[in-house]
């Protein structure tokens, strides 16, 4: 396992993050335990929650399960100053979760709490802001994406009400660092900036989609993340399952998430996304790699990205998604990765 700086904060993480959104559902107690058993064997040091996991489905009666899974494997394994633990408050607008409410100074603390119990532990080292009040194009939301009815000083506002409110957090002690997900350019700069001209906690990551179907993040936020130190934590490395072939030629596996959601992978899947995908698989067996691999190795192999975040629901897939990192995409399969994305720049 090799590992990487996270932003500024002298942290070091494995360049695999584990996801956890699907214990509680798809995934028991126990086998969320073995999950995290098996990637801290195999050097991972790095977990991501959020308060409103698991989501494969979600539902009001299992909000929060997730941390509670990782609560209790924190108590029996004593393991908890080995992880570096990243968790998250929900945006607007999700009424499972606190009814909806936004992010705001009061909501960040409730939810910061809350977690914190859940989790059974005293500090979460990255506290995350899952998405932003104002809305963004993340989601699917591209295409009706419209941020010019935005009040740019109230947003403002709200932004500087809630470093406010992290930065009494991370005084008491209850998180170390901040961070943002699925947020904008414009959005992680103005954050930059109000933490560094009145001194409250700097952003320290980044956590948005991005993969070989998904690559919106070579654009600006690309340019950001270099130049600021704010690294791109990956999600949705296999596109949501796709890029793992198991849906190819309309295939719905039992148990897995396009069976199990009934939202067509989050509006990721299409019989034309399904193909796009199949011609990845073709360039991963052209050259002897299995597709998985391929698709992390590629966002690890992008100079903005921290770490990729991977979830599984059995050991095997767990195990062969971390042995990614163990592959370097030469420059023929390179090349071919290239003329694909030229041919289909923007499928999801």
């Amino acid at each position: 396992m090799k590992y990487r700086p996270l932003g500024r904060t002298g942290l070091s993480v494995s360049e695999i993050c584990l996801g956890t959104m699907t214990w509680g559902s798809q995934n028991s107690e126990a086998e969320g335990h073995q999950q995290m058993d098996a990637a801290v064997e195999a050097g991972v040091n790095f977990f991501d929650a959020a308060e409103m996991y698991p989501t494969t489905p979600m539902t009001a009666e299992t909000v929060g399960r997730t941390e509670e899974i990782i609560g209790s494997w924190f108590a029996a394994s004593g393991k908890r100053d080995d992880i570096v633990l990243a968790s998250k408050i929900t945006g607007q607008g999700n009424a499972k979760v606190r009814g909806g409410e936004p992010i705001t100074g009061a909501s960040v603390k409730a939810a910061a709490e809350a977690s914190l119990k859940r989790l059974q532990t005293d500090r979460i080292d990255l506290y995350q802001l899952h998405w932003p009040n104002r809305g963004s194009y993340h989601f699917r939301q591209s295409w009706t994406y419209d941020p010019s009815g935005q009040d740019r000083e109230a947003v403002r506002a709200n932004m500087v009400e809630v470093l406010e409110a992290l930065d009494e957090l991370v005084q008491a002690g209850k998180i170390g660092h901040v961070g943002l997900s699925n947020e904008t350019c414009w959005g992680t700069q103005q954050y930059l900036q109000i933490a560094g001209s009145v001194g409250l906690p700097r952003i320290a990551s980044i956590q948005n989609e991005y993969s070989l179907m998904h690559r919106l993040f070579d654009l600006d936020l690309a340019e950001l993340a270099v130049n600021e130190d704010v690294g791109l934590l990956a999600y949705s490395p296999l596109a949501a399952g796709l890029l793992t072939g198991k849906y190819s030629g309309g295939a719905s596996p039992e148990g897995a998430r396009l069976a199990v959601n009934d939202n067509a992978l989050g509006g990721r899947y299409t019989p034309e996304n399904a193909a796009i995908a199949d011609a990845y698989g073709a360039v991963a067996r052209k050259h002897g790699l299995d597709v998985c691999q391929m698709a992390i190795a590629f966002c690890l192999s992008r100079p903005f990205t921290t770490a990729a975040i991977i979830g599984a629901t059995n050991l095997n897939q767990l195990r062969n998604n971390i042995a990614a990192v163990e592959v370097t995409l030469g420059e023929d399969v390179m090349a071919e990765i290239v003329a694909l994305h030229r041919r289909y720049p923007i499928p999801m």
